[in-house]
């Protein structure tokens, strides 16, 4: 069977505690840029499960925080 990115990340994520889920994305900030995608999926998840306005401050909040 062949899992899409996505369908692996949700795999390996799935049997994980608060705590285990937690740790695997304070690691992946700031670490190895393979964790990246895998961010993005979570960044994903999160997206599609807020409303508009937690979306419209999330995005406030990462143009606020971006280099200029």
């Amino acid at each position: 069977m062949i899992l899409s990115l996505r369908q692996a990340i949700y795999k390996k994520m799935e049997p994980k505690s608060i705590e285990d889920l937690r740790e695997t994305i304070e690691d992946a900030i700031d670490g190895d840029e393979r964790a990246l995608p895998g961010l993005g999926v979570l960044f994903e998840v999160l997206w599609k499960n807020i409303d508009k306005e937690q979306q419209d401050k999330m995005v406030d909040t990462i143009r606020e925080h971006l280099p200029h």
